[in-house]
Parts: C-alpha cells; sequence; structure tokens
C-alpha cells in the first residue's frame, strides 16, 4: 500500500520527493543557522546584564535568528507531515478500534434488550386483528369472530395440508382453490 500511494503521489506531481528532499535539507539549515544566531543573541544579552558593562554587543544576532529559527521549523514541518500524518494514523487507529469494540461489545446487551422489548410491544400492537368475513376488530387468540362468528382459523388445505390465512381464496402451497375437488 506505500508504494501504491508513493507511486499515485509521483503521477501527480513528479517532483514531489525532491522538493521534500529539498524542503527537508533547507529546514535544518535554516533551523540550524537561526538557532546559532539566536543563542548568541541570548548569550550577549545576558553576558551584558550580568557584567553591567553597556548595551549588548550581539544582541541583534537574536532579531535575525528567531524568525530564521521560525521559517526554518516551519519548513521542517511541511517536509515531515506525511511520515508524520501516518505515524499519528498508525498510533490512532488502533486505539480507535479498541475503543469502539470495548463500547460495542458492552452497549450490546441494552441494544440486545431494547430490540426484545420494541419487538414485544410492536407484537403486543398487532394483537387486535380483524375478522375476514365483517372486518371486525379481535384479540389475536379469537378463534371465531364475536360479530358474525366467521372462522378466524387459517384454512388448510385438504390437497397439500399447507396452513394458510382465514380469508384465502387459493392455497400459497398448492394454488388449489378451496372447495375444488381436485
Amino acid at each position: 500500500m506505500r508504494n501504491r500511494h508513493r507511486t499515485g503521489a509521483g503521477r501527480i506531481n513528479p517532483g514531489h520527493r525532491a522538493q521534500r528532499t529539498g524542503l527537508r535539507i533547507l529546514g535544518i539549515l535554516l533551523t540550524a543557522v537561526g538557532g546559532v544566531f539566536t543563542a548568541i543573541g541570548v548569550v550577549s544579552f545576558i553576558g551584558s546584564m550580568a557584567t553591567m558593562s553597556g548595551p549588548p554587543q550581539y544582541f541583534w544576532c537574536a532579531f535575525v535568528g528567531l524568525p530564521l529559527l521560525g521559517v526554518g521549523t516551519a519548513l521542517l514541518k511541511f517536509a515531515y507531515l506525511g511520515a508524520i500524518a501516518r505515524y499519528t494514523a498508525g498510533e490512532t487507529a488502533p486505539v480507535a478500534t479498541d475503543t469502539f469494540n470495548y463500547v460495542a461489545d458492552e452497549v450490546r446487551p441494552g441494544v440486545h434488550a431494547l430490540g426484545s422489548a420494541l419487538a414485544a410491544g410492536l407484537a403486543g400492537a398487532r394483537g387486535a386483528e380483524r375478522c375476514p368475513g365483517c372486518g371486525n376488530e379481535h384479540d389475536a387468540g379469537a378463534k371465531f369472530c364475536d360479530q358474525c362468528g366467521a372462522s378466524l382459523q387459517g384454512a388448510t388445505c385438504a390437497d397439500c395440508g399447507h396452513e394458510n390465512d382465514a380469508d384465502a381464496r387459493f392455497c400459497a402451497g398448492c394454488g388449489k382453490t378451496f372447495g375444488d375437488a381436485g
């Protein structure tokens, strides 16, 4: 996968590697030069304060060194951005995966209980069914309609033995019309 990524980046910008290498070299040089100038300026400032011999002689070096140090650090950040991002992703992805799996394992019983409760609630809501003959509502366990007396039990096909709905006109198992002799 790493080679595919580099190959893909090469097609978008063929000079990417050279630019990255240039940024790294320039960033290191500017950071080193800026660090040296900053150190000279700070030492000059502290030395003049300690001896009280007058104004610092090389304090101007700090004003040159600090911007060089900042620019060099920024160049290094851009030069190593891909490597830092890959390292960060490699370190955080397993932790995120472990966290997700832990949360999923801990939540699973609650989700299962909630799903069971919803299923039970939906089954209870479907408890009132309608009579195929007159449309009157009746309890789920009723065998006959209390308004018209129609059978609420499923019709069993005499040919294949398939259990059909009470209002079925054809067998769902063999397709025969109920009441047909054959």
